[in-house]
């Protein structure tokens, strides 16, 4: 089954459609986007719905129900994990110890996480004592952790003696000198203290490409950069992302901030389109988005490789830099811009009905990324 469009393309399509010129049609709109003349209509009356035009339930009010409906389970459940909690330790013939209680709440249904979160526990602490349950000193090692624990997320300027002091008011009683050593096994400093150990670098990869931008089939090399440009109101920012295979963009993202979001939004808003991405390298500059935690968690997530050419290196990431220039000549710098929503239109509509579907490539033989695509691969290969 395929997955459904991003929701920035979404929304570019409509924005489109809706400013679409003299004799234009919605049809001819959904050619050039590559979407089917139904499904832009579908979009079109969803947007008017979350717009107002039109009357029904929007988008937002359908997620805040289904969020309401998600609240309300886990409200049910945490009250569960309560009154459970409450009428076991009331027994005096059973030990006053939790896990057993967690252990019975996960048997009728309850997510360890909940039963973890409202009795205050770690969940690494319970699955090892299921494999192998603990002796009476471990178990109260593992009370001191939780307690100081708790001290730290709640106060992390505290330092060691503060965190000892909270814990003894909690019930766990130790010396200065056990919590000091417990927060240095986990790394609880205060957030005030000296740096402890080698501060960590940003992940930076190796350069996998070596300016070859070459590749046998979609999917196996993509280029990733970004660009801007001024408009009356600020500037605005592009993220693409360029399959070398038909030099087709396979996804990109559009923000008045240029942070990682951009970078990871153009990344998720690619692979949705394209699906089979596992072993796929990703080739960018050193920019600070590309190099940020939350790009590099998303490569993981979808089983990609990250490449990055070398520092003030241009060449490294020219075939990204040519597709930036032929948009700065037929979209950005052919006229003043008012408004971002005005240049957005305009970007989006470039890419997608004249790079894509009109402009003859040289280098694929005089076809269009999309008919590229269409003659050299399999159906399964293709974009949605």
């Amino acid at each position: 089954m395929p997955k459904p469009y991003p929701q920035e393309f979404r929304e570019d399509v409509v924005r489109v459609a809706r400013n679409r010129g003299p004799g234009v049609t919605v049809e001819q709109v959904a050619a050039d986007f590559g979407v089917h003349a139904m499904t832009l209509w579908k979009w079109m009356r969803r947007a008017d719905i979350d717009d107002g035009v039109k009357p029904g339930t929007t988008s937002q009010e359908s997620a805040e129900l289904r969020e309401a409906r998600r609240r309300i389970k886990l409200l049910e459940q945490e009250n569960e994990v309560l009154r459970r909690a409450a009428a076991y330790l009331s027994q005096a013939n059973l030990p006053k110890r939790i896990y057993p209680l967690v252990k019975e709440l996960a048997g009728d249904g309850v997510p360890v996480t909940v039963a973890c979160r409202v009795l205050k526990l770690a969940r690494q602490p319970y699955y090892r004592w299921l494999d192998e349950p603990v002796c009476d000193a471990t178990l109260e090692a593992a009370y001191r952790a939780h307690t100081l624990f708790a001290a730290h997320r709640d106060d992390p300027e505290f330092g060691y003696r503060f965190l000892a002091d909270e814990a003894r008011d909690a019930g766990a009683g130790m010396a200065d000198r056990t919590a000091w050593r417990i927060c240095r096994d986990n790394q609880w400093w205060s957030v005030f203290g000296k740096k402890r150990g080698r501060t960590k670098k940003a992940p930076v990869h190796d350069d996998l490409v070596n300016r070859a931008f070459t590749a046998t089939g979609p999917n196996q090399l993509w280029l990733t950069d970004i660009t801007e440009h001024a408009t009356g109101e600020g500037k605005l920012y592009l993220c693409a992302v360029k399959d070398v295979f038909s030099n087709r963009i396979v996804g990109y993202s559009i923000d008045a901030q240029m942070k990682s979001r951009l970078a990871v939004t153009a990344l998720h808003n690619a692979v949705a389109r394209r699906q089979d991405v596992a072993g796929c390298i990703l080739h960018s500059d050193r920019g600070s988005q590309f190099r940020s935690r939350k790009f590099v968690q998303a490569l993981g997530r979808h089983q990609m490789t990250g490449s990055i050419g070398r520092v003030g290196a241009a060449g490294d990431n020219a075939a990204m830099e040519s597709f930036f220039s032929l948009l700065q000549k037929n979209v950005l710098d052919r006229r003043t811009w008012a408004t971002r929503e005005e240049l957005r239109i305009a970007i989006v509509t470039w890419i997608e009905r004249t790079y894509h579907r009109r402009r003859r490539q040289t280098a694929l033989g005089r076809l269009t990324p999309v008919e590229y695509e269409t003659v050299m691969t399999t159906p399964a290969f293709q974009a949605a």
